[in-house]
């Protein structure tokens, strides 16, 4: 499967427009918990395979190529992965909708869920 891009048609769409690419890319099993894991810093695969409660590794590997590709987290000299500034940009995107789902859960408590 190869990595979601702007341009291209991507999952569900033909259209190639951008953010239907990112939801593609973000759409993915486990992305946005790798996203979400290198949020305070850069974390070795081991470490960042733990945090994604114990993921395959040929998984995480897969993950980590589509979001090398797509340019939102790179690996340092010492092998660590952390987010670039677009990977901290997608991290800083998804504040309102944390925010958003922090409200919902809360409504959903509230009325016991019906």
């Amino acid at each position: 499967m190869t990595t979601p891009r702007p341009g291209r048609p991507v999952r569900g769409s033909s259209t190639g427009r951008p953010l239907m690419a990112a939801l593609d890319l973000l759409g993915r099993r486990w992305n946005l918990r790798i996203i979400w894991e290198l949020q305070d810093g850069p974390v070795g695969f081991r470490a960042l395979r733990q945090r994604c409660d114990n993921m395959s590794s040929s998984v995480l590997r897969q993950r980590l190529t589509e979001l090398l590709d797509a340019r939102l987290v790179r690996q340092q000299a010492d092998t660590a992965y952390g987010l670039t500034e677009l990977g901290h940009g997608v991290y800083r995107a998804l504040r309102p909708l944390v925010r958003w789902s922090d409200a919902w859960a809360s409504e959903m408590t509230e009325d016991g869920g019906a």
